[in-house]
């Protein structure tokens, strides 16, 4: 999962911010990060949420890091 690390680094955030501002522990961060751990998908909305990117982003399904367009109701 290295766009997960990529996207953290370059907006210049450490992993006790994102813990704070997300409320996924650091070090479950840093096993998402190493490729330890799966994110759950939950976790994953989250993020994408956070970074303003896609889950397919964070997954490296994808170099685009824009978002996809948000669903009408």
């Amino acid at each position: 999962m290295k766009n997960l690390k990529l996207i953290r680094v370059t907006k210049d955030f450490t992993q006790l911010k994102v813990q704070m501002e997300t409320g996924i522990s650091q070090s479950v961060l840093s096993k998402y990060e190493h490729g330890d751990l799966m994110p759950t998908c939950e976790n994953l909305m989250i993020l994408a949420d956070f970074y303003g990117t896609s889950v397919d982003f964070l997954l490296d399904r994808t170099d685009h890091i824009k978002p996809y367009p948000a669903k009408k109701a």
